[in-house]
């Protein structure tokens, strides 16, 4: 005797693995989905982190290159640097080593204009898109995301309003997603230091 038809135990669990097939494929492709986006917000705090480095590593001012130097920062004079010797508190006795701004010399304009110098200010910038292209994928598990670079002089510590410390700088990056909403605020803090000089050994 041939059987030309399924069971009912063969048809029952043939609907069974189908109804697990239809119902587990819109899951894994949102767990799918979320990984994805998921990532995307990682790249975009590293993308955050990385401007935050790349804006520090700027000239703490464009007033702090002197007339003919282009190259080396020096110490903007707040008020405490020895007119003599060119030095503030904490600054060492050593040629080559940081000093403060010459005061005949006049210093670059802050205009945040100057081409050749690349001063922290001019980091500073709006909202802007973090990843190069700014097209949606049509799946939507895709978002854009903004990075906004804020500077902050004129620190204050705490709550005293009066000592705010003009010695520091705050940069700040915001990313925010395309409804507004904040995914994380990076800080970090730069410091009117100056550069020290390379030794130059002649032979």
């Amino acid at each position: 005797m041939v059987r030309l038809a399924f069971t009912m135990i063969e048809l029952i669990f043939a609907i069974v693995i189908i109804g697990i097939t239809v119902i587990s494929l819109p899951m894994m492709s949102q767990v799918t989905a979320k990984g994805m986006e998921a990532n995307l917000v990682q790249e975009a705090i590293f993308a955050a982190s990385t401007e935050l480095n790349q804006a520090v590593t700027m000239h703490w001012d464009e007033n702090s290159m002197e007339d003919g130097d282009d190259t080396l920062a020096r110490v903007i004079d707040t008020g405490d640097c020895d007119d003599t010797t060119r030095l503030r508190l904490g600054h060492i006795t050593q040629p080559l080593h940081r000093r403060c701004l010459d005061s005949n010399l006049t210093a670059i304009a802050n205009t945040k204009t100057i081409a050749t110098v690349d001063a922290l200010n001019d980091s500073e910038h709006a909202s802007s898109n973090i990843f190069t292209s700014a097209i949606t994928d049509q799946t939507g598990y895709k978002q854009n995301y903004n990075s906004e670079l804020n500077i902050t002089s004129g620190v204050i510590f705490g709550t005293d309003q009066v000592n705010a410390n003009q010695n520091i700088k705050r940069v700040t990056v915001t990313i925010r997603d395309t409804n507004g909403t904040t995914i994380t605020v990076l800080s970090t803090y730069s410091a009117n230091i100056g550069e020290v000089d390379y030794y130059k050994r002649s032979y």
